[in-house]
């Protein structure tokens, strides 16, 4: 049962996740540094990679190949954590308190790919 709640719930976080990429892209697009090319592209393509993630998790025969990728992924995120603690811990309109900025980088980042980490071996 700890398993199953531990999958399902990865699936459908990134599900979620990589939905909001299309559906409120301005606010990842502020977090975006300019230097990295493209803003639009690459938020369209790591929202269809968090879908990808969730998507690669719902089969066992795919499972690890997800956590790789959602590890993966998430480390490239840190760049853009980074960048909105740089911004203020502002996206545009939308700020949240510098310290919540720190946690989600030093304390929610590594939870979440241990998460992935943690459901690579899950085989129901």
């Amino acid at each position: 049962m700890k398993h199953k709640l531990l999958l399902y719930s990865f699936i459908g976080f990134y599900a979620f996740a990589g939905i909001m990429h299309f559906i409120q892209p301005a606010i990842y697009l502020e977090v975006i540094p300019d230097w990295l090319g493209n803003k639009s592209i690459i938020n369209y393509a790591a929202g269809a990679v968090e879908i990808l993630v969730a998507g690669l998790a719902f089969f066992k025969l795919s499972r690890k190949m997800s956590s790789y990728l959602a590890i993966a992924m998430l480390l490239a995120f840190v760049i853009s954590h980074v960048y909105f603690i740089q911004l203020g811990s502002c996206a545009g309109k939308f700020c949240i308190p510098e310290w919540v900025s720190w946690i989600r980088l030093i304390i929610i980042h590594p939870l979440l790919i241990l998460w992935a980490w943690k459901i690579k071996n899950i085989t129901q």
